[in-house]
């Protein structure tokens, strides 16, 4: 995609947590492909500012703006997005098993801090803010997935709050990204490379969608220039069972069953049945429309096929399936 025409060199653009993996991808790809001279990182950690600034050229460093702040914190995300026209929200708290132990955190920075960045984005007149959900939010069983669904409904409500004025909010929705912090594949990276004897697995049936960083930066970017306000963006990706995702990784090492932990699903959904009256396809991705009377399709103008009333997407009955070729290519 090309995206240097998407915007211009007086443009603002700020991303939350962005000294995340996501975060840092973006940044690099807006800093070679586009014009804008003013980009904010927002995140709450110095020093993975710091090492993310020794990062980028003399040139690069120029044009990024490092901004201490916790989205937990309604007045400094005002200040941070004084004059700013696009905000892309990646920040959220995300490990599973912590969140079922301290639910309250989890809530604190993934549902408050989602309502502080809704009326923080209304106050200051930004254009278009797109919040990053993840495929746990679906038919949530789990205090994390639980706390981006409540995200999700704020960051889609957010349309409404925003009334006449010009901000305008969606929602990116996507599966595991190969190689993230806490993704299986660096765990199982590490188990080998400290001479592992086995590699533990919950559950030999257990499926997950994939995604590459890249792919990933793709997808957000094209989600918020064709976004008009209130779509859930889901991208057509492929699955695999994490058991071969061990054997690809590391090619006769045996297999401990440990079983399923704390808050984990068996298969992952990015799109329940109750959401397919809502869901077009788009042809390399759905779009979940807002279930709202005031929702105007031919004003929207998305020009998809509608799915059927029983369709589902999960990662157990996908039709587009990883083999070990593609996946050594994607890691």
């Amino acid at each position: 995609m090309n995206i240097s025409s998407q915007f211009s060199a007086n443009d603002c653009l700020m991303i939350t947590g962005g000294t995340g993996s996501l975060g840092k991808a973006l940044i690099k790809r807006l800093l070679a492909e586009t014009p804008i001279q003013r980009m904010i990182v927002l995140s709450r950690d110095e020093q993975k500012q710091f090492d993310f600034s020794t990062e980028l050229s003399p040139e690069e460093r120029e044009r990024v703006r490092f901004f201490l702040g916790d989205v937990r914190d309604r007045e400094r995300i005002s200040i941070a997005m004084r004059n700013v026209d696009f905000v892309i929200h990646t920040a959220a708290m995300k490990i599973v098993t912590t969140a079922e132990y301290d639910p309250f955190e989890w809530i604190q920075t993934n549902v408050i801090g989602a309502e502080n960045i809704v009326q923080a984005a209304i106050e200051m007149g930004v254009k278009r803010v797109v919040a990053l959900s993840t495929d746990k939010a679906c038919n949530p069983i789990n205090l994390y997935g639980a706390s981006k669904l409540a995200s999700d409904k704020i960051f889609i409500a957010g349309n409404h709050l925003a009334g006449a004025r010009s901000t305008r909010f969606s929602v990116v929705r996507y599966g595991n990204v190969i190689g993230s912090r806490g993704s299986v594949l660096p765990f199982f990276r590490q188990l080998i490379e400290n001479n592992a004897q086995s590699l533990p697995i919950t559950d030999p049936r257990m499926t997950r969608f994939w995604i590459t960083l890249n792919q990933g930066v793709e997808f957000v970017l094209s989600s918020l220039h064709v976004m008009k306000g209130g779509e859930i963006f889901v991208p057509k990706i492929p699955s695999m069972k994490v058991v071969d995702l061990a054997s690809v990784l590391a090619p006769g090492l045996p297999h401990e069953i440990i079983g399923i932990r704390p808050g984990e699903k068996l298969h992952e959904m990015m799109i329940s049945n109750d959401d397919a009256r809502m869901t077009l396809d788009l042809g390399d991705r759905f779009v979940i429309e807002p279930f709202s009377a005031e929702w105007d399709r031919s004003r929207k103008g998305l020009n998809g096929k509608r799915v059927s009333e029983d369709f589902e997407y999960s990662s157990d009955k996908n039709n587009e399936w990883l083999d070990a070729e593609t996946l050594e290519t994607m890691i």
